[in-house]
């Protein structure tokens, strides 16, 4: 017989912790699925969109690299806060239309809500990098009250990408290799504030050219974020760590926008708290 199942899908897959995270989640909940990574270049796409709608097994999958944008031309509805994103990393089957969410954005937020919850005089964040998951991290932290300094290769591009998913901010945009020497900045008293420095980029990644940061350009009592998983505990990460800041790494992410995909596609919600110990344990963090 065959049974129900999610995938993620995107180019490379190999190195998703998706599959690991979704299931061990359907283990613990004794849920009679599966979830599969599949391997789905752009010119496949709209052929496995098209398959995947006659699927009565399918109930939906994650998108990830190169994928989150090109999709939307593939399916019948978005969710608005996938619009407004401009960007959807899941996809869900609902009364016969295809229907485009975006939980990074959920998922970003999740390890920041003790934070969030707290009243701040200020609230300011540095995040590096303009692409594709910068786009859900501004309209995280724009709809949590907090002003942007977004840095990137070209300042350009960054003060578009500002003006396009919240032209009623007061934001700022930097060079990225501003950040990469020291400072003697004089910060002002941050006591009350909310400062963050998030990489939004693939930089650090394996494979990838390091991320240039220099901790000096981060005021006191900064957290630093790094949506990168691999390696999960990054040089950036170290670094801040060294300096005596607080740090949140990729996988904090990872599960919390996961968290959001699961209760779509199988209609519970996992298990965390203490089972968030184990799964970090499976998954070598």
């Amino acid at each position: 017989m065959s049974r129900p199942y999610a995938e993620v899908i995107g180019d490379p897959i190999a190195q998703s912790k998706s599959p690991a995270i979704h299931g061990f989640w359907l283990e613990r909940l004794g849920i009679d699925a599966d979830y599969r990574a599949t391997h789905v270049t752009a010119e496949g796409l709209a052929d496995f969109i098209a398959v995947r709608r006659g699927d009565a097994d399918w109930r939906g999958c994650n998108v990830t690299m190169p994928h989150k944008q090109a999709v939307i031309a593939l399916i019948d509805r978005l969710d608005p806060l996938a619009r407004r994103v401009g960007a959807v990393n899941t996809i869900v089957p609902e009364d016969g239309e295809l229907v485009g969410y975006n939980t990074d954005v959920p998922g970003f937020l999740e390890p920041l809500q003790d934070l969030l919850g707290q009243t701040h005089y200020f609230r300011m964040a540095r995040v590096l990098g303009t692409g594709g998951a910068a786009r859900a991290i501004i309209v995280g932290l724009a709809g949590e009250g907090l002003v942007l300094v977004l840095a990137g290769r070209n300042p350009d591009k960054a003060r578009a990408l500002l003006d396009e998913l919240d032209p009623e901010g007061e934001h700022h945009v930097a060079p990225l290799e501003h950040f990469a020497d020291p400072t003697d900045f004089a910060f002002d008293d941050r006591e009350g504030c909310l400062d963050l420095v998030v990489n939004a980029s693939a930089l650090g990644m394996a494979g990838q050219p390091p991320l240039k940061f220099d901790v000096s350009h981060a005021p006191p009592g900064s957290v630093f974020y790094d949506i990168v998983t691999s390696p999960l505990d990054t040089d950036f990460l170290k670094a801040a760590r060294v300096a005596g800041f607080r740090t949140v790494d990729g996988l904090s992410m990872l599960i919390g926008q996961a968290d959001h995909a699961f209760c779509r596609f199988f209609g519970q919600t996992p298990p965390r708290g203490e089972a968030d110990v184990e799964l970090r344990r499976r998954l070598g963090a």
